[in-house]
């Protein structure tokens, strides 16, 4: 019960199942509905009954451990308004300090269309002295997603443009679906980038190649997206359309079986030591491996190893 009272903090409008974060008004025939659904993946995520802008599910069976957030507001195109920016925000803070939550996916509900930035029709309604601090929460938001202290994938099925592409850009991994359309595009509106791109992008592709693509507001596909190093992979797609969510969830579950605090320490030192020199960066990698040394499951490790078993970590 104690993982489904922290996961009760995610909306105030939300009814909790033990699989599932569902909308109050989804009934409890529909609930258990849902949690078949759950243990097969999630292969329905997009029906009716959920009416959430923004919401977040965990997956069961031999998907336990991974957490998924779904951008659904088909109307908008999934644009960024205020309420799913503070449904999103919600939904970091539930999870950054869920050990249980081994990986977190970013996925949208939407065909074709992953997220297509900022919602330009709320913008133009904001007065100008709105928009600077509205922005500003936005790349808070996104640096949240960064500090998360697990891994996180960015499933791109679709357009993924201007705070779209940042947001998949905040992540550990990206992989595009073959028809996704990749942009950082807000110089066509004779702005920047102003939730992370210009920095992000920079760190993940070089200089020339960021300044190319910000300046000319050019929009990839997914193969040209890996081309270049934006995506990890690039994977053609269903006819679902879900085909780089299912890759998302392929990947999460090579991570699943590692040592959970591990991957998280691991984590800290290569995001940590990028920023820095070399020396200071070996000196950050000896301290998050000091904090391994005393865990029980560095013994369990050495223990499974010798024992020819699969080892059992719990991320203590």
């Amino acid at each position: 019960m104690a993982s489904l009272h922290r996961f009760s903090r995610f909306s105030a409008g939300l009814m909790l199942s033990s699989r599932r974060i569902l909308p109050a008004k989804v009934a409890d025939g529909q609930a258990a509905s849902f949690n078949r659904c759950a243990q097969c993946c999630y292969s329905s995520l997009r029906s009716e009954a959920i009416k959430d802008d923004f919401y977040a599910e965990r997956l069961s069976g031999d998907q336990e451990g991974i957490t998924v957030f779904t951008f659904n507001r088909p109307k908008a195109k999934n644009a960024i308004s205020k309420h799913v920016a503070n449904q999103f925000r919600e939904s970091i803070e539930a999870v950054k300090h869920d050990k249980s939550v081994r990986v977190v996916i970013l996925r949208s509900a939407v065909p074709n269309i992953f997220c297509a930035g900022a919602d330009l029709k709320e913008r133009l309604q904001m007065p100008p002295e709105e928009v600077g601090p509205f922005v500003s929460g936005l790349r808070a938001l996104l640096s949240g997603i960064a500090a998360l202290p697990m891994p996180t994938i960015a499933a791109l099925d679709g357009a993924a443009l201007g705070g779209g592409l940042e947001i998949a850009l905040a992540c550990d991994f990206r992989l595009a679906a073959s028809n996704a359309k990749l942009g950082l595009v807000e110089t066509k509106l004779a702005i920047i980038p102003g939730a992370g791109g210009t920095q992000r992008l920079t760190r993940i592709v070089g200089i020339a190649q960021a300044k190319r693509l910000i300046f000319s507001a050019k929009i990839l596909n997914g193969h040209e997206a890996a081309k270049i190093g934006l995506v990890e992979e690039a994977v053609e797609q269903s006819v679902e359309g879900d085909a780089a969510y299912h890759a998302a969830v392929s990947l999460a579950e090579q991570i699943l079986p590692q040592g959970p605090l591990a991957v998280r320490m691991a984590k800290a030192a290569i995001n940590g030591g990028i920023e820095t020199d070399i020396a200071t960066g070996l000196a950050l990698e000896e301290s998050y491996y000091a904090q391994v040394i005393p865990t029980k499951d560095r013994i369990e490790g050495l223990k499974a190893f010798s024992e020819k078993r699969k080892p059992m970590y719990t991320g203590n």
